[in-house]
């Protein structure tokens, strides 16, 4: 189960790295194990492209080390962080910290990112925003508590001077709702150039709470499904 957990690692690791999200090594990812609760996290300071799932770290809650298969590879400087996500987050399974461009330059502002599009509604920001992370020195229990503050209103956050974090139940979403935060993040800079620095109109709060899938659109059930195979 461990082997399969590190090849996700891996494969979404790369993907962020080939997607930009990630470059020169920046960026870190894990998935923990429902079953034994260890975590199976990116290696510190490896090239992507050369790292493969032996060198993927496992680690317990408490930031022991349980199994490191190329020996002198770490875990990941901003451990901390991740394992302090789930310690508060029981039902995630996974974790995904980028450093893309134009996000992290709203962090490095601590500008939160407004809804001026509907798709915000997926990141599951209670507030209508993508909160920020107050500062923390990267790698530092205070980091780990302060992002872990920002993920109490959303999925998602930026971290002041960092980056982006991003939490779900596996890690392609988890890295899928990264890429929607830079996505927001790149949307809300060309409108505020457009607009000559003003500020664009947003959805509310109260809108996106009215969003529900189309009453219009005729579903098969399940006893249709059964009778049509």
């Amino acid at each position: 189960m461990l082997e399969e957990l590190k090849k996700q690692v891996v494969k979404y690791a790369l993907q962020a790295d080939r997607s930009g999200l990630c470059k020169h090594r920046s960026g870190n990812f894990s998935v923990r194990d429902p079953k034994t609760g260890y975590v199976c996290i990116t290696p510190t300071g490896m090239d992507r492209e050369e790292m493969t799932y032996h060198d993927v770290v496992v680690i317990d809650l408490d930031a022991n080390v349980i199994e490191a298969e190329t020996a002198q590879r770490r875990p990941t400087s901003e451990s901390l962080m991740h394992l302090e996500v789930y310690k508060q987050h029981p039902d995630i399974n996974a974790v995904a910290h980028t450093h893309s461009k134009y996000a992290t330059a709203f962090a490095v502002l601590k500008k939160p990112l407004p809804a001026v599009v509907y798709e915000i509604l997926g990141l599951g920001c209670k507030e209508g925003i993508v909160p920020v992370a107050d500062f923390g020195r990267p790698g530092t229990p205070e980091l780990a508590i302060n992002t872990v503050k920002a993920l109490e209103k959303s999925d998602v956050a930026l971290m002041q001077a960092h980056g982006v974090i991003a939490i779900d139940k596996d890690l392609k979403e988890a890295l899928l709702k990264a890429s929607y935060v830079e996505e927001l993040a790149e949307i809300y800079y060309h409108t505020l150039v457009i607009n000559n620095g003003n500020e664009p109109p947003y959805v509310s709060d109260s809108e996106l709470q009215k969003w529900e899938y189309p009453k219009e659109i005729k579903l098969l059930d399940l006893l249709t499904r059964t009778s049509s195979k």
